[in-house]
């Protein structure tokens, strides 16, 4: 077992506590699981800890790299990890450089789960179906290998600075492990990474459980909602979690999340062509979110990435912009948010989906 899934790290009987110490150290301050690094342990010992206290539970079995800048460098970064039991998930790290700072912004977006549960009709991780939760240390390795690329792909001057639960899977319905490696993720001494949890943001399909206890939780997270959709019945046929949660009830639950935690929710929402990007559904979408005033809501519209052999498209720019000026015109704040991974496999779930395709025939 990796010794980030028990909690009292100096509960490892076989070690010393100080050696322990030593251990998640390297881990987390130095991003190091090779004894081969540790100077202060002996070798011989550093040897039987990686071996009894961090086994290669995710490794890098693929990646791509996209959205190349002017200087021939890739911006983008996919990953497709393979799990100690076979099964694969993907995470992504996104290079943000910054002309006001000598440091550059890099931001994770991590998978939960093994496949999805929810089944929204546009998304690839959701025809996987759901296999597993991942546990917490599952979890962790993916940040502690975001930290390492991040230093492989653009240099000591790039940080990797936020976090979104955004991969694969619907993080709400998998609250505690996700709850407890915020702990590591956020702790600041040694046995944790010392990300700010105000730079990390959680998102849901619209889960008001799910929304209920993050606004319960003491950490001031982001919350971010997947409506694409304003409607009903168009986001009951998009996204099934809409015929137990209605469009009021979320919007309410992320309401009432602001209230509690004085942060602004994002709405997320996928433009797809002819379905959801109507000057109506505009118009009932600013309605709706002005019921509570203006300041509480801020939405990010998506160029959604298309999946092969989907029947959902893009929508066009022209219709984009139509969406987003009637938003803006409601006073809606309102960021047309840059699509990344358009060059490869961008949309979570698509390398999972191969590899699964390959595997059966």
């Amino acid at each position: 077992m990796h010794f980030v899934d028990k909690i009292d790290l100096s509960s490892k009987k076989r070690y010393p506590d100080f050696r322990i110490k030593q251990l998640a150290n390297h881990y987390f301050q130095h991003y190091s699981v090779n004894y081969e690094e540790w100077s202060d342990i002996p070798q011989e010992m550093g040897k039987k800890m990686q071996q009894d206290l961090l086994p290669e539970i995710v490794k890098i079995e693929l990646q791509q790299f996209g959205d190349t800048d002017n200087l021939g460098k890739a911006q983008t970064v996919k990953n497709l990890l393979l799990l100690e039991d076979g099964n694969r998930i993907e995470s992504v790290l996104m290079h943000y450089p910054d002309v006001y700072s000598e440091f550059s912004r890099v931001t994770l977006c991590l998978s939960t789960q093994v496949g999805c549960a929810m089944g929204c009709d546009f998304c690839a991780t959701g025809k996987l179906g759901l296999k597993r939760n991942l546990t917490r240390a599952e979890i962790i390795e993916q940040v502690r290998l975001a930290f390492v690329d991040t230093q492989k792909q653009w240099g000591d001057q790039a940080r990797l600075s936020n976090i979104v639960f955004m991969g694969m899977g619907e993080p709400t319905a998998n609250l505690q492990n996700i709850l407890d490696a915020v702990e590591l993720i956020t702790d600041d001494k040694v046995n944790g990474f010392g990300l700010s949890a105000k730079n990390i943001t959680i998102s849901t399909v619209g889960d008001v459980k799910g929304i209920k206890a993050l606004a319960e939780d003491k950490h001031l997270f982001r919350l971010a909602i997947s409506l694409h959709a304003a409607t009903d019945d168009l986001r009951s046929k998009l996204m099934p979690m809409n015929k137990k949660y209605n469009v009021e009830q979320v919007l309410q639950a992320g309401y009432d999340y602001f209230q509690k935690k004085k942060r602004r929710v994002s709405i997320e929402y996928a433009l797809i062509k002819d379905i959801n990007d109507t000057g109506k559904q505009a118009q009932t979408l600013a309605n709706k979110l002005n019921r509570q005033g203006q300041n509480w809501v801020h939405v990010n519209l998506i160029p959604l990435n298309e999946v092969p052999g989907s029947k959902w498209t893009a929508s066009s720019k022209k219709q984009t912009e139509i969406f987003e000026n009637i938003l803006k015109e409601k006073g809606i704040p309102v960021t047309l948010r840059n699509s990344r991974g358009q060059d490869i496999d961008g949309a979570c779930g698509q390398l999972a989906n191969q590899k699964e395709k390959g595997k059966e025939s």
